[in-house]
């Protein structure tokens, strides 16, 4: 991986995404929804355009594959794990949240270093999740600034959507590691069947 990947505007804008991060974190904890909000509104509208960025100045990488999930999962993990500590997120939605994105981790990492694959790119149903966790984050702001019942029910609808894509998404992750790893053997006779060992 070359180091000029880093310069790219694309994966600068992604990097500047994870700065939003601590002073999301420093405003909730201050109990400043509003200004949560506002930074968390520009760090999703960041996310937008740098694929956006990416696409129009041909600048995809493999650093971006890598660095824009993970800049997504890092936000999203760590402002649920504070609206929970806050009781303003059900505890249940942030352990399942968690517990997804450490097994995909740990299941990746695994499978990389036995088998070398590392061709992960979120499926339909994880871009639907991920988009779920951000409705969920901000309806759960926005009724903070501007209690009404809409937003309750919206709210409410967004986290049960989290639920269901969370294990709809994990279920799908898990049937594409079986079926890739059973295509191993037949691709690359050389290669141990690791199968049995996720």
């Amino acid at each position: 991986m070359k180091l000029s990947q880093v310069f790219t505007y694309p994966n600068q804008l992604t990097l500047l995404r994870m700065l939003f991060l601590p002073f999301i974190v420093i405003k909730l904890v201050e109990g400043h929804y509003k200004s949560a909000l506002i930074l968390f509104v520009l760090a999703g509208l960041s996310d937008g355009l740098d694929g956006l960025l990416a696409r129009v100045l041909k600048q995809q990488t493999m650093l971006g594959q890598y660095l824009d999930p993970i800049a997504d999962k890092l936000l999203l993990s760590t402002v649920f794990l504070v609206l929970s500590i806050l009781h303003k997120i059900g505890w249940k939605f942030t352990v399942l949240v968690f517990s997804r994105d450490a097994a995909i981790l740990v299941v990746s990492a695994v499978l990389y270093a036995i088998a070398g694959l590392r061709d992960f790119r979120p499926s339909i149903f994880g871009k639907a999740n991920t988009l779920s966790q951000i409705a969920a984050v901000f309806f759960v702001l926005l009724l903070q600034v501007k209690p009404s019942r809409w937003i309750e029910i919206t709210r409410h609808t967004c986290l049960r959507a989290v639920f269901a894509f969370t294990i709809i998404s994990w279920l799908h992750y898990t049937w594409i590691v079986g079926h890739r790893l059973r295509a191993i053997p037949h691709a690359h006779p050389d290669l141990p069947n690791t199968g049995g060992a996720v």
